[in-house]
């Protein structure tokens, strides 16, 4: 397979992982760092994604090109350390590229560093996946050299790590947008009911509409219970009897 059908095909897998609507980050993110060290001619990539902002650490999602940097990475969270970590910090400058032998890396990354140049990375940088709306995650590149990575591979890192971004940035969209009209089904359905119930109670306690949702909020609300929930044994004949039977 030449460079272009390999490049295409990453791009289609990444498009492709997002294909089915789902909400899960995991499909986008372990795509691109398995396919990135082929694509740039790295030796390994990891992929950081925290979209809830700079304390999110239970919410970072997290993938490896192998299991060693993947496991760097996700102990990488817990010590708020790395190149992966660092694009939440606004007075860092986690872009610029780093050699992990260097004194200023080791007093940066206390954790990370030693643990990384054991597993054979001497050099690392890390490519922002970000949007219109900010930052929420990072490529990161590893190489076993301490060369720096060309300008062809950054340049192409980043077009990874925006499309990815755009992608997982729709994907979360989406899902938002899913729930919200879940819940406007929801309140919408609950309304039905409580009308209904509404109709029930002035039928059977022979009082106006206004009168019977009164007292169905009223039942509720002594008996802390959501008045959806009353509404429905009521519609369905399951209410209490003090709430149902007839006034003399």
């Amino acid at each position: 397979m030449t460079p272009e059908q390999r490049l295409a095909d990453a791009f289609i897998a990444l498009a492709g992982s997002t294909a089915n609507g789902s909400s899960d980050m995991s499909g986008p993110l372990s795509v691109l760092a398995h396919r990135a060290p082929a694509l740039l001619g790295i030796h390994a990539a990891t992929v950081v994604f925290a979209p809830d902002g700079h304390d999110a650490t239970r919410a970072t999602h997290v993938s490896g090109s192998n299991p060693q940097v993947s496991r760097l990475e996700h102990e990488a969270v817990g010590w708020r350390e790395g190149p992966g970590h660092d694009f939440r910090q606004a007075d860092a400058r986690p872009w610029t590229q780093v050699a992990l032998d260097s004194r200023l890396t080791m007093r940066r990354w206390p954790h990370y560093t030693p643990r990384a140049l054991r597993l054979g990375y001497a050099h690392v940088v890390a490519l922002p996946l970000g949007v219109h709306s900010g930052t929420s995650g990072a490529l990161v590149l590893l190489s076993c050299t301490r060369h720096a990575f060309s300008p062809a591979t950054l340049d192409l890192g980043r077009s990874l790590a925006d499309f990815t971004a755009v992608l997982l940035e729709r994907a979360r969209e989406a899902d938002r947008s899913r729930r919200h009209t879940a819940q406007l089904e929801q309140a919408l359905t609950s309304r039905v009911v409580i009308e209904q119930a509404k109709g029930v109670l002035a039928t059977l306690r022979a009082v106006p509409l206004d009168e019977a949702f009164d007292l169905l909020r009223r039942h509720a609300r002594s008996h802390q219970r959501p008045l959806k929930d009353v509404a429905r044994e009521v519609v369905e004949g399951r209410a209490d009897s003090d709430l149902t039977r007839s006034t003399p």
